[in-house]
């Protein structure tokens, strides 16, 4: 709903409570507290704008049915200064409102007035809050859980800040600890392989196989040639990291910014272990009595705060574990540097690492119910109806940088929303690159195309948007007019609820429906050819639209194009 919308609902529970509270004060209902009543928007609007269902809570302390609660709100009811103008009551005893055409009329208006801030609240009151999505281990190229969770934690990013929260969009570089290990181990070994031979070299049993550590080995001795060969173990591995950690970084940057996604902090874990945060944080664990010793490694009493197992800290050899750094990590969040809330968008395989981490935030002294994830489900490529696992460039597993090349940005960041995250989704490529309506994001870019080319031919023709009175817009009163009107005005509520139920495709879904009713509304209205007061209130109906499809279309930073 618009702000116009909102004010139209608090005006209607206000409206609600005082005729129950007259009609108590008349004697037409008992005396007893006022029910905690709903007013939402009903399944068919043929019902009514909106509808209550103050009556049907109320029978039970009133000792009435609830039609006849309905009867006594209504004939107590004053609409007068609201947006509704009239009630009805319906079925068992619900209560339906139907809008003023004033409402539609002021809704345009302020859809024309705010422009690219349409949408836009204050519900988040500012509240900090990070975003945390992709963090993709920086060993080797991102997958397509990967492309998923950066298009899904980046529009939710722009979700909450539409919502009026101060968001923060972070990636946090696991740069430290065991698989950077593995990181160096692996770069080593195929260094040497070059040198000495592959059967001269074993390779790690756990190292990373990928082509791209054996391109990485080979780009670096390009460079230092053999240099590094007869060097201490140490040494090679340190200048190989050294080499090959930020070349990589640099190229998940790029492929990132590629996909349209620029993140406000780079977080290096490599900084809690050498500013002395993880340490400080482990000794807060054991202040607070929730570790031991065991085998010679450091435990955390997860099974304290409800989890299956408890979890190792520090391993024998003195080296912190990931579930450490990652609580130090989290603690940074809230206590360093201020989040009042935080939401980590992670896979689905890490389901099983969420309530372990909220619990680990309450052992500390936080509030672990502070921290969110969001577990993003796989994704299944298809083409042609057959599932699609290899690139065709490089005959390996598709990952981000293979997506990119093969679909355009507006559709793979459309199409990666159209699921909430909890859902498996399958991503049909040939789907993505059709120019046609069967593709939601093109049916949707063409929408405000197609306005953009009505509004281009009249110009042509010296007929020109202008400002409309309210008598003017009132003349909007056709069935497909009034819904799309509706749908414009339901906007800023929408992005309000995709907040609070962090479902970004939840906008996905509401400009897919908006296309389809500017289509509708074109193929039944004309804009050229009526009386000239009529086609200025259907041109500043299509400018509202365009605005709304826009701001949609730029809040998820995919194009609008003018043309297509």
């Amino acid at each position: 709903m618009s702000k116009l919308a909102l004010q139209a609902t608090e005006e209607l529970r206000d409206a609600i409570r005082s005729a129950l509270q007259k009609a108590v004060e008349s004697g037409s209902l008992p005396e007893a507290p006022l029910p905690e009543f709903s007013v939402e928007v009903p399944a068919d609007r043929a019902h009514g704008d909106w509808a209550t269902n103050a009556a049907m809570v109320g029978a039970k302390g009133f000792h009435m049915p609830p039609r006849k609660i309905a009867q006594i709100i209504a004939e107590n009811i004053d609409l007068s200064g609201t947006y509704f103008d009239r009630s009805e009551i319906a079925g068992p005893g619900f209560l339906n409102f139907f809008f003023r055409p004033k409402f539609y009329t002021d809704v345009l208006k302020d859809v024309i007035t705010c422009g690219g801030s349409y949408g836009r609240s204050d519900y988040g009151k500012k509240e900090k809050v990070m975003v945390e999505y992709v963090s993709a281990n920086p060993t080797g190229p991102m997958h397509m859980g990967n492309a998923r969770g950066g298009a899904l934690g980046d529009c939710l990013a722009s979700v909450l800040d539409a919502a009026g929260y101060d968001v923060t969009r972070e990636f946090y570089v696991n740069d430290a600890g065991n698989q950077i290990d593995k990181f160096s181990a692996s770069l080593e070994a195929r260094y040497l392989q070059i040198y000495l031979g592959e059967d001269a070299v074993p390779f790690p049993e756990d190292g990373y196989q990928g082509d791209d550590i054996r391109e990485r080995a080979r780009q670096f001795a390009q460079i230092n040639g053999d240099r590094y060969v007869k060097a201490d173990s140490a040494e090679r591995r340190k200048a190989l990291v050294d080499y090959t950690l930020p070349r990589n970084i640099d190229k998940m940057k790029a492929d990132l910014e590629k996909y349209r996604i620029c993140y406000d902090v780079w977080f290096r874990e490599s900084t809690i272990h050498e500013d002395g945060e993880l340490t400080e944080t482990i000794n807060i664990l054991k202040d607070r009595g929730m570790t031991y010793e065991k085998d010679g490694a450091l435990w955390y009493r997860a099974t304290a705060r409800g989890a299956e197992k408890d979890e190792v800290l520090v391993r024998q050899n003195g080296n912190p574990t990931y579930f450490a750094a990652d609580i130090a990590y989290h603690r940074n969040k809230f206590s360093k540097r201020g989040f009042s809330r935080v939401i980590d968008v992670w896979g689905a395989d890490h389901h099983g690492h969420v309530a372990r981490m909220k619990g680990a935030m309450d052992a500390i002294g936080l509030d672990g119910s502070k921290l969110d994830v969001v577990l993003i489900q796989l994704v299944r490529l298809v083409r042609a109806g057959e599932v699609v696992r290899m690139s065709k460039r490089t005959g390996k597993a598709i990952g981000l940088a293979d997506l990119l090349d093969e679909v355009p940005v507006d559709a793979a960041r459309f199409y990666f929303n159209l699921r909430e995250a909890t859902s498996q989704m399958e991503f049909d490529l040939d789907l993505a690159v059709q120019q046609d309506s069967q593709n939601p994001v093109y049916y949707v870019q063409y929408a405000h195309a197609r306005i953009c080319s009505i509004l281009k031919n009249l110009a042509a023709e010296g007929i020109f948007p202008r400002d409309c009175t309210d008598e003017e817009l009132a003349q909007l009163n056709s069935p497909e007019e009034i819904e799309l009107c509706r749908h414009i005005a339901s906007f800023t509520g929408e992005i309000i609820a995709a907040a609070q139920n962090y479902d970004p495709a939840r906008i996905t879904r509401y400009v897919i429906e908006l296309a389809t009713l500017f289509h509708k509304f074109y193929n039944a209205r004309r804009v050229k050819g009526e009386a000239e007061s009529l086609t200025a209130a259907r041109l500043f109906l299509c400018r509202a639209t365009a605005t709304v499809l826009r701001n949609v279309l730029s809040m998820f930073k995919i194009t609008a194009p003018e043309s297509m």
